[in-house]
């Protein structure tokens, strides 16, 4: 069964899907024939390659509320990925372009190591103070990685995997995908939102039965 998740590794609530679908899939009784997919979605496209501001100003901009709510919004966020297991640190976390972020992470499935890539980018921009558009830093993470450096050199250089990451934009597009995360079943079935371990896993079982009510005889 093939679970392809769109996300941007500058999401916090796509942190928190990815630690509740991982505990939702460890206690799917066919966990091991599952083909899990990361798929590129930007929520900003027109970030810059690091927005001046901190986190709390940015939010309190976006969504036109006061500094002191965005704040509180993020405390509570917080909270939350700490229930998760996720620390979250928005007061070094620096508002960056993910485009680049989001071609490594394609790099990364080139090796087999895609799963690893989004967890490390995941901590490195939410709990790390690390600026993912920058390509020193990215070369770092590929280095965590394992990836050949001369590959990441050469796909920070260039243009390599962009028609990836447009790609499933576009596929994000079609499919009327306007959030993240978003789970998709065999192209057949999709539910969006970090939702309770307990609700994804119902939709992995029930991305199954239709599986099999749709197997060939």
């Amino acid at each position: 069964m093939q679970v392809e998740i769109w996300s941007d590794v500058a999401c916090p609530w796509c942190y928190v899907g990815k630690r509740r679908f991982e505990a939702a899939l460890s206690q799917f009784e066919h966990a091991g024939e599952v083909a899990v997919t990361w798929r590129s979605f930007e929520l900003d496209p027109s970030a810059p390659k690091e927005r001046p501001g901190d986190r709390d100003e940015h939010l309190s901009r976006k969504y036109g509320m006061s500094r002191e709510q965005a704040h509180a919004m993020h405390e509570q966020m917080t909270e939350m990925g700490a229930a998760e297991g996720i620390r979250f640190d928005f007061a070094s976390s620096r508002v960056a372009n993910s485009f680049d972020a989001h071609r490594l992470v394609h790099l990364a499935a080139a090796h087999g190591v895609q799963d690893a890539a989004v967890e490390r980018l995941f901590a490195a921009h939410f709990a790390e103070g690390e600026l993912i558009s920058d390509h020193a830093t990215l070369a770092r993470m590929g280095g965590d990685l394992g990836l050949p450096p001369d590959e990441v050199a050469g796909m920070l250089a260039g243009d390599r995997f962009a028609d990836d990451v447009r790609q499933d934009e576009r596929l994000a597009a079609s499919a009327g995908i306007t959030a993240v995360p978003c789970f998709v079943i065999d192209r057949r079935l999709g539910t969006t939102g970090a939702q309770p371990p307990e609700t994804l896993l119902a939709f992995l079982r029930e991305g199954w039965s239709r599986r099999e009510r749709l197997a060939p005889v």
